[in-house]
Formats: structure tokens, sequence, C-alpha cells
């Protein structure tokens, strides 16, 4: 009991503690291998990001501060945010984008604007919120133009480049930005002018990274893999189930497509099924995804080889509240309740775990599992690093592994707990190589999910979930 204890008390302080850590660390790069990210002066990054898309839209300035401090306390370190969502664009605060709806000319304040005009001009309220999600070790991963617009032609190769020439520039010099070109869309719509934006970024800007945000179960590598501005993949597995899609829910399939894919690149998924938003996001007679959902989403995807993860919430997403002309995918909760939903609260486990081994050497180990492995939710995916394996099992059921791929005598067994980031040391085990069934722990059924740990007992590795 007391060993227990002591695990989750370091648990709880960790959050703080990784937080003060990364407030010396600004600008990203590719890491060597190109498998991750991590900061300039080689230390991990491990991209926890939310989906705030229309934070710069539907939020005033002190409510734009109570979100990034709570994403902040809950351990995320990006925001996947909308420049432009759709034309005209106009904020919270009745301040338009451009002028007459023209790309090539922003609305900027002048010298005889007055106060409220300057603090609530558009580009102005994007540039407090850059300042803020800074303050909160929080990255703005934004899409200059959704899709949608370019699928219109709104958007298009006469006024792309003069767009983002004016974008880059002026924020160049933020240190917290990453572009994420697309929305939602296939690069085989307008592929000129993705590519007009993709490199019209790097020209520009060489502080920040770019990617691009795909369709639903589509990947960007379907159409940008080789490109040179884009830095590196992402996949949106979407919000369908195996009954709606081929893929379903398997987001693990399309990191691991992308994981080997030539030449490397890092991936991510970017856009899984969101916490509280019914299966196939538009029939809310369907039941809604929920954390045991949003969890599998995301152990499945960071054990398959993605170099961090994205959550999303239904109403946080859209920032649902009380005045919003915009109620969209039968969303049932304010955004300010929502930010306590389970899901949210639980994906800086996975953050902990993954920090608490080394980073760098961390790759998809599906040999660990013995047999055919199991489909849809039983399916188990399992990743290895230094001197380290993990486990990942949705539903609980008895599984066979062969840890033989560990080159020790004996390993430390623990069981690490998503829903919480609790630990329970199992013991001490010889390593060899015959098969082992493991029994986790409470009765076989969707969501009894855990994690197995399996050290090198000579490794000296903290407790899962805690770092040095």
């Amino acid at each position: 009991m007391k060993i227990l204890i002591s695990i989750v008390l370091m648990i709880v302080t960790f959050s703080s503690n990784a937080q003060r850590v990364n407030q010396k660390h600004n600008k990203l790069v590719i890491s060597a291998d190109k498998r991750y990210l991590q900061y300039e002066d080689g230390q991990p990054f491990f991209w926890l990001g939310d989906t705030g898309w229309l934070l710069f839209t539907q939020l005033t300035k002190e409510q734009i501060q109570q979100y990034l401090k709570d994403r902040h306390k809950k351990g995320f370190n990006v925001v996947q945010v909308m420049i432009i969502h759709e034309m005209p664009e106009v904020n919270i605060y009745g301040e338009y984008a451009f002028n007459n709806n023209d790309f090539t000319s922003p609305k900027l304040t002048n010298r005889n604007s007055s106060s409220d005009e300057v603090e609530h001009n558009y580009w102005n309220l994007i540039d407090f919120a850059v300042d803020e999600a800074f303050k909160n070790n929080i990255y703005l991963a934004m899409v200059p133009v959704w899709g949608n617009i370019v699928k219109k032609k709104m958007f298009n190769v006469l006024n792309a480049s003069t767009y983002i020439t004016w974008l880059a520039n002026r924020y160049k010099n933020k240190p917290n930005i990453i572009w994420m070109n697309g929305g939602d869309v296939k690069g085989s719509i307008n592929e000129k002018v993705f590519n007009i934006v993709g490199s019209t970024f790097k020209s520009i800007d060489s502080n920040h990274l770019v990617t691009y945000h795909p369709f639903g179960r589509t990947s960007s590598a379907d159409w940008f893999h080789t490109a040179t501005w884009l830095d590196f993949n992402m996949v949106q597995s979407g919000h369908k189930d195996y009954t709606q899609d081929s893929v379903g829910a398997d987001n693990w399939k399309l990191i691991n497509d992308g994981f080997n894919k030539i030449p490397t690149k890092p991936i991510i998924d970017g856009e899984p099924s969101y916490e509280g938003i019914p299966h196939g996001l538009h029939d809310t007679t369907l039941p809604y995804w929920n954390a045991d959902d949003v969890r599998r989403y995301a152990y499945w995807s960071v054990f398959s080889g993605s170099f961090g993860h994205t959550y999303g919430n239904n109403s946080i997403m859209q920032f649902y509240h009380q005045s919003s002309k915009l109620k969209a995918y039968g969303v049932k909760k304010y955004w300010q309740e929502a930010i306590e939903d389970s899901g949210s609260n639980q994906m800086q486990y996975l953050k902990n775990l993954i920090l608490s081994r080394d980073f760098y050497s961390r790759t998809p180990a599906q040999n660990v599992i013995v047999g055919n492995n199991q489909k849809q939710y039983e399916h188990l995916v399992a990743t290895k690093g230094k001197d380290f394996i993990m486990i990942y099992t949705y539903t609980g059921k008895p599984f066979t592994i062969n840890t033989s791929v560990l080159k020790c005598k004996a390993l430390n067994q623990y069981w690490y707990n998503p829903k919480n980031g609790h630990v329970t040391f199992i013991g001490k085990i010889q390593n060899h190589l015959k098969p082992r069934v493991i029994i986790p722990p409470g009765n076989a059924k969707e969501g009894n999910d855990w994690v197995l740990v399996l050290d090198n007992a000579l490794s000296n590795y903290p407790m899962p979930g805690i770092i040095n």
C-alpha cells in the first residue's frame, strides 16, 4: 500500500515539473532519424494536441486565457486552430478579417482607430492568443484557410501567395507556431494551391514546421509525402465506426502505413474521433464516442509509431456556448463544462508514460505479441525501445507475449492505468524465450484498458509515468 501511495503522489507532481522544464524550449525541429519532433536543443517533444478549431472567432480575450490555462494544466502543448474558417470571417467582437472579403487585403487598424477597435481587431486578437499560448507553453498549429474555401475556389492561385506571404511575415518570429496546410479536404481538390501555401511558408519562414491536415481516413502522404515543404505527415482517422467504414476505428493502420513510407517522415493522427460526438458525425440518434474511445485512439496511434497525438472534443472544437449561432453535430455541453470531460483529463497520462522512458529508441513492436492479433476493439498494440516494452489492451482480455526481443535476464513488470496514471508494480520476472500468458486486472470488456510495461531490471528507469 505504501508503494502505491508514493507512486500516485509522484504522478500528481509530475505534470507541473514537466511544464517548468519545457519553459526553456522554443523552436521545434525534426529528429535525426526523421521519426519524432524535438526542441532545437535536442530535448524530446511529445505532441499532445487539442482541437480548438474556432478559438479565434468564438472566444473573448478573457475566455482565450481561461481555455489556454486549462489546457496547460492538463498537459496539452499544442492547440490546432483555424485562422479563417468561412467567408466572410468575423470574430466574437464583430471585427472582420478582410476588407471586402479580399484575401489580399487583411483588415488592420490605423492611427485613428479607437482603443476597442485596436484591441478587438481580428488580427490583433490572434496576436493576443499566440502570446497567451506562449505563456502557457502551448504551440498553435494554425490552418491559414480551411479547405472548404479552397474547394469553393474563393482561395486560389491568384490570391494564395499574397495572403500566405503576409501571414508568414507577420508570425515568422513568434516562437510557438506550427503551420497546418489543408483543412479537412483531400489534397487532390487543388494540389497547386496547397503547394503554393506550403512552399510559400517554407520560403519565408524557416522557424516553423509545416504539415497538412487531410480529409477523414486519409493521410497527407497520399498527395504530398515527397513535397519539400511537408515536414511531417498527418492523418485524420475520423469519426466513423466499423459499420460505417472499412477502416472504422483502426487508426493504427493509417499510422502504420505512414510510418513505413520512404522517405521517412514523422507521422501523427491529427483528428481521431472526438469525445462527445456521434459515430459518423451527423446522425445524433447513434451512440456518441466517449472517454474510453479517445483513450483507445490515442494509445493505438502512439504505440503504432506516432510521435504524439491530438485529442478532440465536440463542444471544445466549436467552443459551443450559450449565445452560439452554431450548434453542430448534436453538441450537448457548453465548452466550459466539456474541458473537464474524462478523456480531456486522461490524455496527459499517455504523454507522461512516453516521456518516462527513452524517447528516441521507441518503435512499433507487434512481434512481441504471440499468435494472430485480434481484430477491431480486441486489437493489441505494442511498442518497444531501449530496455523496455509497452503493450496496450483495450478490453483487458488475456494475451500471450514473447519478451525475448529484450536482451536481459530479468524484467520489472508493471500495470499502468490509462484512466488515472496509477501504477501497480507486479514484480520482477525472469526473461526467457518461452511465450508468457498475461492476465490483465479486472473483467474483460471494452474500456477495461491497461498498459503492460516491462523494463530491463538493470535499466534504472523510474516508475512508468514519472520523469527523473
